[in-house]
């Protein structure tokens, strides 16, 4: 068998794509440097469109040859210069079809656009492979859930082209009308082709001769799941999927902890079988390197790979019971405390943490209510829990209860409960309006609402629940590094575009006429600065970081404690997840352990003001139970009070 994503020159864009943290980055770059050697007289380009960029730290001080060229993606940079590009266009198409005034247009145009800065991103990718400006592509994607909203653009953007299409529809029917004609003029060409690029980018993305989505995974049970939802929205989008990486398998060993690891990661492969999503796919398995595989190392990375069959029977070993050892466990969060996030780069540990954290303190702070919450787009609370978790709220143990929000659906109800106060208004108070036009302007009106309205009306709904006292505190799984920065901004933009939003419906008299939705925006924004208060109060909020004991990681957590820093956020404990323990037995567990003693080093030179805490390998802690070893080994003891009113802070344990 042969790598085929390597060696088919015809492809003209490769995407590799999965969980956060199970080495998408280092295929995607491998993979560019592979096929740069095999076909040295052609042009690659190996681009990021996540977030949170990891190629430079991943080349690391590695020159590419010259025929590969690498680019991290900056997409809000791409849309500024579409908004430059076209402002003109778009003022122009408002300012035909629609009430709206010129101050009313500047605000929208500035607000809005939402989800065309990613999109922006994939007309370009799309427009370099038309052109032939290079002959291969190579995509670093984001983790799961914000890879698959970038795929789902196209679809998206068709909402707001149709948009812009309404406000055009009325100069449309009065020129037709007036003048007995109408001709196709500038701004009908620039919506034509600006939803031609789209179609050909949708053409592009499900043409299997052409283009391909490799998705990368591990054999743990948590992200096995992730990946399968990931293969069934890719079949639904009919993006081409032929092989599968499977990434850090251990090798045949006789160290104990190494044949623990195969064991478990024989028996979830050889579960994959049986199910028909996975079947038909070429897997590919990579060992567990003892070296970071950055800089030059990327270079032999596909040497290691291996065809993995999964039919075959799963390697017998005695499961090993590792217990949760952790070296530095910080104080419990202080009962002042209402909300904790959970945050970093993905793949590190984050929903296990807030898990454990959250089991931990439901069982030491009895008649304390505690909300565990989503917001990732690709959850995960069920598959740690090892119990279904959906967007309503679900009793997990005696003072614990956890969700996992559905934000497009939140948004969904809004737009819905807004077009059914809107008919309303308009049948019983607007007779004289332009009806078939006015009405389905004043409709599209949230279509054009900024990116991440959603996730903040996600995050909102778990608010509420603090506010009426349901609960005392809310522990938040976020999602990875990129998008969460991004999202600790939003309250900011979406404040501004409610300002706008609610100046046009006072503006023309519809405050009045829309109650429910008028009061609904008014909670939001009441909402949104309470949460910036929460954010900033370190009394009562704080973000405990993930990371793991790799350079990339700890890139990452640099850029996301200083953004915290900048956004007056506190950030007092650091979590160094997944540590590899010391071994006498096995070389490449003691390899991994002194790379990684160093990297312990590194983080407490560079974070000397933050609690640092390092959790090591255990067995997969999925479950109740063995969540609630983890919690009792990851904090010290609660302190206690004796009779006489002296605190008594209890020594630091190391299970």
């Amino acid at each position: 068998m042969v790598l085929s994503f390597l060696e088919d020159r015809a492809l003209r864009l490769l995407f590799f794509g999965g969980k956060g943290g199970v080495g998408k980055t280092t295929c995607a770059a491998a993979a560019a440097l592979a096929r740069s050697s095999l076909f040295p007289r052609d042009a690659f380009l190996l681009v990021s469109t996540d977030p949170a960029h990891s190629l430079a730290d991943s080349l690391a001080d590695f020159q590419p040859p010259q025929n590969l060229r690498i680019l991290e993606f900056n997409a809000q940079e791409c849309l500024e210069a579409f908004q430059v590009r076209h402002r003109d266009h778009l003022r122009e198409i408002a300012s035909r079809g629609t009430f709206l005034d010129d101050q009313d247009i500047s605000q929208f145009l500035d607000l809005s656009l939402p989800g065309l800065d990613e999109l922006m991103a994939l007309l370009e990718i799309a427009r370099w492979v038309e052109t032939r400006s290079y002959d291969g592509i190579i995509v670093d994607t984001a983790p799961t859930g914000h890879t698959l909203r970038l795929l789902l653009m196209p679809d998206l953007i068709r909402h707001w082209l149709g948009a812009l299409d309404t406000l055009l529809a009325k100069h449309r029917f009065l020129r037709k009308r007036f003048k007995g004609a109408y001709e196709p003029d500038e701004l009908d060409g620039f919506l034509s082709d600006l939803a031609a690029s789209v179609r050909r980018l949708e053409d592009l993305m499900q043409d299997p001769g052409r283009c391909r989505f490799v998705p990368v995974t591990l054999a743990e049970e948590v992200v096995l799941q992730e990946t399968g939802a990931l293969l069934k929205q890719l079949a639904r989008l009919k993006i081409p999927v032929r092989e599968i990486v499977v990434n850090r398998l251990f090798p045949e060993s006789a160290c104990p902890v190494c044949q623990d690891g195969r064991r478990r990661q024989g028996r979830l492969l050889e579960r994959l079988g049986a199910d028909d999503q996975w079947r038909g796919k070429v897997f590919w398995g990579l060992p567990l390197y003892a070296a970071e595989v950055r800089g030059a190392n990327l270079e032999a990375f596909w040497k290691g790979a291996t065809g993995i069959s999964l039919a075959g029977p799963a390697p017998r070993a005695i499961p090993l019971d590792l217990p949760p050892r952790v070296e530095g466990p910080p104080a419990c969060p202080a009962p002042s405390t209402t909300m904790l996030i959970f945050a970093g780069k993905g793949g590190v540990g984050k929903s296990t943490l807030a898990c454990a954290t959250a089991v931990r303190l439901a069982q030491e702070t009895p008649g304390r209510e505690i909300l565990l919450c989503s917001t990732d787009p690709a959850h995960s609370l069920t598959a740690c829990l090892g119990l279904p978790v959906g967007p309503q709220p679900v009793r997990v143990l005696p003072g614990l209860t956890a969700m996992e929000i559905d934000a497009a659906a939140e948004f969904q109800a809004l737009k819905q409960q807004y077009r059914l106060e809107l008919q309303k208004a308009i049948s019983a108070f607007f007779a004289q309006w332009d009806l078939p036009f006015d009405r389905r302007v004043l409709e599209r009106l949230l279509d054009l609402s900024p990116p991440g309205l959603d996730e903040i009306m996600a995050l909102n709904r778990a608010l509420e629940f603090l506010e009426d006292g349901s609960f005392a505190l809310l522990i938040l799984d976020a999602a990875p590094t990129g998008h969460l920065l991004r999202f600790l901004e939003l309250p900011d933009l979406i404040d501004q575009w409610l300002k706008s939003f609610f100046g046009v419906l006072l503006k023309y008299h519809l405050t009045f006429r829309l109650p429910d939705l008028a009061q609904r925006l008014v909670r939001l924004s009441k909402d949104l600065k309470r949460l910036r208060t929460w954010w900033q109060d370190p009394s009562r909020a704080a973000v405990y970081a993930v990371a793991i004991l790799t350079e990339m990681a700890f890139q990452e957590t640099a850029d996301l404690l200083a953004a915290c820093g900048r956004l007056g956020v506190a950030a007092p404990v650091l979590f160094l997840n997944q540590a590899t323990p010391a071994s006498a037995h096995c070389t490449l567990c003691a390899a991994i352990h002194r790379r990684e003693e160093l990297m312990v080093g590194r983080f407490r030179q560079e974070f000397p003001g933050r609690h640092l805490t390092v959790v090591y390998r255990q067995q997969e802690p999925r479950g109740i139970a063995r969540l609630k070893e983890l919690g009792q080994a990851l904090y010290r003891p609660l302190a206690l009070e004796n009779r006489n009113g002296i605190i008594l802070d209890l020594p630091a344990v190391s299970g």
